[in-house]
């Protein structure tokens, strides 16, 4: 970040704070996905922010600041708080966040976190699927138009979307495009049930988007949010690991899941796979393929 962008960032906080003017007395390059640029800054006053930022970014950082206030209003699971976004130059965008101060584990992280994502879903629900504008699923734009056809809506704005930016982007194949086409013809079969309400889905809650913070607690960050079948926020839990047991354990024991839900999960994965495959490459591809051959029929 160069002392033009750091100037228009002390500006920026300056403004949101209330203050006549602020110092960034230090800056720490930090991991911020594969995305953007991350730093944490820490001002002469000893206060302490998280910045993202990155070319071209007003919108995307836009709906994640409505995700994350979507899960602040639900007042259940810890997000950072948002202190605000804007240009650092004409090019450059930003959005600057509480920095949460990590910690260790406690003994019962998992179970808080499994029944807490479960008490959210529960509590925080809405009478259609989808969200009130599209988003963005990693660089993707995540299509969000309300219906209250759930097979509808994840055979249209979330299998249906990935293969048209797939061919767009050139990337997949023959062989994935018609499985999958044939997967869509026969979703109802998989997933018309369990008949759950649209609850509010993290949508991207994967490893790297939640952190223990300072009281050894969970919370979550990177929100690609809309309301949706529950089993879908799991179905991203579960495709890269980093979950236990207990944490899927405490989730059933709060709100049960029905039987069949570990292979309905798969489907949901499928539209994971192919956003990575339209945002990284052919590296994705078998994995794609492997989800679409077994239900495709």
């Amino acid at each position: 970040m160069n002392p033009a962008k750091i100037f228009a960032l002390e500006r920026l906080i300056a403004t949101a704070i209330g203050a006549p003017a602020v110092k960034i007395r230090s800056r720490q390059s930090c991991s911020g996905g594969c995305i953007h640029h991350a730093d944490i800054v820490e001002l002469d006053n000893g206060s302490r922010y998280f910045v993202k930022s990155s070319e071209d970014a007003a919108e995307m950082f836009a709906r994640e600041v409505d995700g994350l206030q979507a899960f602040t209003d639900a007042g259940i699971l810890r997000v950072p708080l948002v202190l605000t976004y804007g240009q650092l130059d004409n090019n450059c965008d930003c959005l600057v966040l509480e920095a949460v101060d990590t910690g260790s584990a406690t003994n019962s992280f998992w179970e808080v976190f499994g029944r807490g994502l479960a008490e959210v879903h529960q509590r925080v629900t809405a009478q259609n699927f989808g969200w009130p504008h599209d988003n963005f699923i990693g660089s993707n734009l995540q299509r969000n138009a309300p219906t209250n056809d759930w097979v509808q809506f994840f055979a249209e704005q979330r299998l249906g979307y990935q293969l048209h930016l797939a061919r767009q982007k050139a990337v997949g194949s023959r062989e994935l495009f018609k499985v999958t086409e044939r997967l869509i013809s026969r979703l109802g079969k998989w997933i018309a049930h369990p008949v759950d309400p649209p609850s509010l889905l993290h949508g991207d809650l994967w490893s790297g988007n939640y952190l223990v913070d300072d009281r050894g607690a969970p919370a979550i960050f990177d929100p690609a949010v809309y309301f949706g079948r529950r089993e879908a926020d799991l179905a991203m839990t579960m495709l890269f690991g980093g979950f236990p047991e207990s944490f899927f354990a405490a989730y059933d024991e709060f709100w049960p899941l029905e039987a069949g839900w570990q292979e309905r999960v798969k489907i949901y994965q499928l539209y994971h796979l192919l956003n990575h495959l339209n945002m990284f490459g052919s590296g994705y591809l078998d994995s794609c393929l492997e989800v679409a051959r077994r239900f495709a029929g």
